[in-house]
């Protein structure tokens, strides 16, 4: 019996409102509602299931580092810089709150966005070799 952990399956991220939550989510980011009720609501997108539960105000997915820096819980990555930049483009064009894009000084290059509720994410411009070997992404 093989016992690694193969993938995470779903992210759970705290909002004010499932239904306004949800569908900021389907309109900025393309996902689709597989369920809402009252406290959450699943999201499906970039490969994975999203929880989004109804949480106390205030509440948000993210953390200080060390230093006192907020981070943000995931990166999403794209299929290199033209890509990238296109979301970014995108992003901006419906109206999603975006830093602008960085060189941090490692291979690719990256941006981070948030949610109306605050959760910040990052994206990549650099898929994973195992995530393209997998999904024949040349």
């Amino acid at each position: 019996m093989d016992t690694k952990l193969q993938r995470v399956g779903t992210t759970y991220l705290p909002v004010r409102d499932t239904e306004e939550a949800s569908k900021w989510y389907q309109e900025k980011l393309g996902a689709v509602e597989n369920y809402r009720d009252e406290d959450k609501a699943i999201l499906e997108f970039a490969n994975q299931s999203f929880f989004l539960v109804k949480a106390r105000e205030g509440e948000r997915a993210v953390f200080l580092d060390i230093h006192g820096n907020e981070r943000f819980m995931m990166t999403f990555e794209v299929d290199g810089f033209d890509q990238l930049k296109k979301v970014h483009k995108t992003f901006k064009e419906k109206g999603v709150r975006v830093g602008e894009i960085e060189d941090r000084g490692h291979p690719g290059n990256n941006f981070i966005f948030y949610d109306p509720d605050g959760n910040s994410f990052d994206v990549w411009s650099e898929l994973s070799p195992v995530f393209k070997e997998k999904y024949s992404v040349k």
